[in-house]
């Protein structure tokens, strides 16, 4: 069974190695893509560097700064040519804890699509302040009432697919970004029945360098709700 995860990097120098180190030290039979967007910091030149300890360490770098469900989309589709059974979405400035990582496969087993929530069981997050903590759960319950999806944590960003579904979205179709991109990804997969799981995680809020948030990326969620929502109501086919 082969095991990709994907992480976009825009100016993540100082997290990488301990990153990679992370994720291929503890799971040798796992590969790791790095989908870089040209970071000024050179962060594709570390991984470089890293390439020659780890021979499952891939590098994949873009013109610009286009945005992290591009990046996915890209990921995604590099995954499929390379036929991956499992492919993991992981933030690459350890939010989201690698030592999950083999927890995520396991419950695939029986799912297909397993979310590392922080909201399935109370709040399992550390270390964001209380603007940013209200703005997350708000958002999700807000998504969680208007498209229907029964899902507790669904802008989260550590996910685990089976390669199945990614084969069976048209990946060419999605437009979307940050909160927005993970809300609409869930809803592909939840509206052609795919069966998701949710399972509680610890999310920590990054030590080291600078947060992507943007009012731009709030703003396209409230949005994409909406157009999901029509969506369903309409019954307008979702590839």
């Amino acid at each position: 069974m082969k095991i990709l995860v994907i992480s976009p990097t825009y100016n993540e120098k100082k997290n990488i190695k301990r990153l990679v180190d992370m994720v291929l030290g503890d799971n040798p039979d796992f590969d790791l893509l790095i989908v870089d967007d040209n970071s000024p910091d050179k962060t594709s030149e570390k991984v470089k560097e890293l390439q020659g300890d780890y021979k499952n360490l891939h590098l994949e770098i873009r013109e610009k700064k286009s945005g992290l469900g591009t990046a996915y989309i890209y990921g995604f589709k590099w995954a499929l040519e390379h036929n991956y059974d499992i492919i993991i979405q992981m933030d690459a400035d350890l939010s989201h804890n690698p030592k999950d990582l083999p927890m995520m496969v396991n419950k695939l087993k029986k799912n297909d699509l397993v979310i590392g929530s922080r909201y399935i069981k109370g709040i399992s997050v550390v270390n964001w302040p209380l603007r940013r903590l209200m703005l997350s759960y708000g958002a999700n319950t807000y998504s969680r009432i208007i498209t229907g999806m029964p899902i507790m944590d669904g802008t989260g960003g550590f996910k685990a697919w089976k390669s199945k579904i990614l084969s069976d979205i048209d990946l060419d179709s999605v437009r979307s970004q940050g909160y927005s991109f993970q809300i609409e990804m869930n809803f592909r997969a939840w509206i052609k029945g795919y069966k998701i799981k949710e399972t509680p995680i610890i999310f920590s809020d990054r030590t080291i360098g600078q947060s992507k948030m943007s009012k731009k990326i709030v703003y396209e969620a409230i949005f994409m709700v909406w157009r999901l929502r029509l969506w369903k109501i309409f019954g307008w086919h979702v590839k």
